[in-house]
């Protein structure tokens, strides 16, 4: 059940999505069926990552990413796919790593919500 979203976060959410990359989670599918080289980042809470998360996926809470990735994710260039319960927050996430000096992220529109929907693969704990 997606969460009620209050105006003022959509509209920060609204005025970040033109500064970035977006992908869906067919998209990702097909790259991680490929063997796409890419670090996937869920920047959902501590415990929504530990109920379930992506295949590979690392944890970058929203809250602590932009404190916490240059010592997990150090090159700039490192192809970054964020995604979180929906899209919203990983546009954010996006945004602000493009601000820090990463220049190869995108935030996976529809979240692990529609990857559940579309029965895709994922990982426990």
């Amino acid at each position: 059940m997606a969460h009620q979203h209050s105006p003022r976060f959509l509209k920060i959410v609204q005025d970040a999505k033109p500064r970035i990359r977006e992908t869906n989670c067919d998209a990702v599918k097909a790259q991680m069926d490929r063997g796409d080289k890419f670090t996937l980042v869920d920047v959902r809470e501590e415990s929504e990552y530990a109920k379930d998360h992506l295949p590979g996926a690392i944890h970058l809470g929203k809250g602590i990413i932009e404190r916490d990735v240059e010592a997990r994710v150090p090159d700039v260039n490192t192809p970054l796919v964020l995604y979180c319960g929906g899209g919203f927050r990983s546009t954010l996430a996006a945004d602000n790593l493009q601000k820090m000096g990463y220049s190869n992220v995108i935030s996976m529109d529809g979240g692990i919500r529609e990857w559940r929907e579309k029965g895709f693969p994922l990982t426990k704990g």
